[in-house]
């Protein structure tokens, strides 16, 4: 027998349609509001991480996209946008934002003449070597109340998901 949980802001949204609209499924609802809802509610808590950085999520995801890269943590543009999955119009304008803060440079491509290579600045690395400590730190006390078990069947069930998302995307 499984131990009732509160009701969620989700249950309440559900119980407002069986009422509404008694000749709707709309038990698909419920796993969708979840998800987006849990979304919402982790960036919100990354976010606060990323701001004792002085910077915001996509930043943070760029730096940490170049950090990953390994070293010297430098990739052409086209890579760096086909990694976060943006436009190239986007990632001009985020380019000229972290190369303003000192945290990336662009130089020129010893390969290709015609193009550049964006590459973390020291400082650059430096902060996010930092953040990206605190972010795992971060991850680990969100998901600290779950038992190993859970986190292992969410992540499961999540990788599944994304797999059939990802499959109706080609």
């Amino acid at each position: 027998m499984k131990p009732e949980r509160a009701a969620d802001a989700v249950d309440r949204i559900l119980e407002q349609w069986h009422r509404e609209r008694p000749d709707l499924d709309v038990s698909p609802m419920a796993t969708i509001g979840r998800v987006r809802r849990c979304a919402l509610l982790l960036q919100r808590r990354l976010d606060d991480t990323f701001a004792d950085f002085g910077m915001s999520s996509w930043e943070f995801d760029m730096l940490a996209t170049l950090r990953r890269a390994g070293a010297p943590h430098r990739l052409s543009p086209t890579a760096l946008f086909s990694a976060l999955m943006i436009t190239s119009g986007t990632m001009t304008h985020r380019l000229q934002r972290l190369e303003a803060a000192g945290w990336i440079v662009r130089q020129p491509n010893p390969e290709d003449a015609r193009s550049m290579l964006v590459q973390l600045s020291d400082t650059g690395l430096q902060l996010v070597n930092r953040a990206v400590e605190a972010h795992v730190a971060n991850e680990h006390r969100i998901l600290a109340p779950l038992e190993k078990k859970e986190l292992a069947a969410l992540d499961a069930g999540l990788a599944r998901l994304l797999a059939v998302l990802e499959a109706g995307e080609q």
